[in-house]
């Protein structure tokens, strides 16, 4: 479940990656009853409208926006393997 790698990823990645999930297909209590269910431990935030998903050109879920610290975007859509996002996240704290 990519839920489970995310979480995972964000763990082994804390203080030098932040991960942010970005809901905006549902309702409060669907995005609540995910959050709970996969233990998720990094932020989450509703964008029911879409704004933040408009704002990156992030054309559906699961979609990223991978944002390096020089302010450089760079959107995927699918899902990762874990070894993808250990990957993505490595370039990220080089960058």
């Amino acid at each position: 479940m990519e839920a489970a790698s995310v979480e995972a990823a964000h763990k082994r990645a804390a203080g030098t990656v932040d991960v942010v999930g970005v809901a905006w297909a549902g309702n409060d209590d669907s995005y609540g009853d995910f959050v709970a269910r996969h233990g998720l431990t990094f932020a989450n935030v509703v964008d029911t409208p879409g704004d933040v998903f408009r704002r990156y050109g992030v054309a559906g879920q699961p979609g990223w926006a991978f944002i390096s610290r020089d302010g450089s975007v760079e959107v995927e859509l699918g899902a990762f393997t874990d070894d993808e996002l250990e990957n993505v996240f490595a370039g990220l704290v080089g960058s």
